[in-house]
């Protein structure tokens, strides 16, 4: 049996499906059990609670052979590091109890250091609890900056014509499309073949700036040379929190971008055939114009 955590999110509904497309035995976690229909109707068996509650959790690994490991993000929290490592403590209970021999946890770039990480100072918790754990083999998923962050500044695109955030324009760093840290998850999940404690990066198909980023998505929406701005920290943080996202995880978020922008958290990181992944930017700039293109005319100039 295996027990996916966050399986109504980007990465793990992936995950769930590419299981039970292998016939493989899952069960699915989420607080929600209406929006793990899909998973149900492939086979998956519902399990739905507080993941904060080890008693729950318990339950739910009970009898399992693996568990996917994640924390899933509240964008609301007033403390994202105390959030973080309530989730974290109550996975480490369960596991504890539930004689689980493997785990692969998705991790980020960063959960490496200890400080001016932003919201991997709590999976860097995670991972150090997860490899204290007598009897666990567990395998780490440092994965890159989710191209799907990109989806956020949608209607910023629409509204004033440019792109924009706190990260360097020039600056080339790895993004990662969701559904490939999945396939590797899933991977590892259904062989297996990975003992102690252990890390893998994910690092996507190559290295891009936010400009190059910027151009690619603008010629799939139909506004070619579509501009990117760099914002200064205070005014992205602000932007961050109008758009109903709370003080600390807003300043969580500034501090990565510093970090990207200073260069410590990519800092000894380096690709290899293992750590690059399929899906490129081009591809997912086709996702994106989908979504931005809804209710949107302009958007059939690129013919979707």
């Amino acid at each position: 049996m295996y027990v996916i955590l966050g399986a109504t999110g980007h990465v793990g509904t992936w995950v769930a499906d590419r299981l039970l497309d292998q016939g493989k035995p899952v069960r699915v976690v989420s607080r929600n059990i209406r929006r793990l229909k899909s998973c149900m109707i492939k086979g998956a068996i519902p399990f739905a609670g507080d993941i904060s509650d080890d008693k729950f959790l318990s339950k739910a690994f009970a009898g399992a052979t693996a568990v996917f490991s994640m924390i899933p993000p509240d964008l609301k929290t007033e403390n994202l590091r105390l959030y973080q490592n309530k989730i974290s403590d109550s996975i480490i209970k369960a596991l504890k109890k539930s004689g689980v021999t493997h785990v692969v946890n998705l991790s980020s770039i960063g959960a490496d250091l200890s400080e001016k990480t932003g919201p991997a100072l709590g999976l860097h918790d995670h991972e150090e609890k997860l490899n204290k754990l007598e009897n666990v083999n567990v395998l780490h998923l440092r994965a890159a900056y989710f191209m799907e962050n990109l989806l956020n500044n949608i209607d910023l695109i629409k509204n004033k014509g440019f792109n924009g955030s706190a990260i360097r324009g020039d600056l080339k760093m790895p993004f990662i499309a969701t559904k490939d840290i999945a396939e590797k998850a899933a991977l590892y999940l259904s062989e297996l073949n990975f003992a102690g404690k252990s890390v893998k990066y994910l690092l996507g198909q190559r290295d891009l700036s936010m400009i190059e980023i910027s151009n690619i998505i603008g010629k799939a929406i139909g506004r070619d040379g579509l501009r990117y701005v760099q914002f200064s920290y205070d005014d992205a943080q602000k932007a961050i929190v109008d758009m109903g996202i709370s003080e600390d995880m807003a300043r969580s978020y500034i501090e990565m971008s510093r970090g990207f922008n200073e260069g410590w958290i990519y800092k000894g990181t380096e690709r290899s055939p293992e750590s690059t992944t399929k899906t490129s930017i081009e591809d997912f700039a086709l996702e994106f114009c989908q979504l931005y293109c809804v209710g949107n005319p302009e958007c059939q100039a690129v013919g979707l």
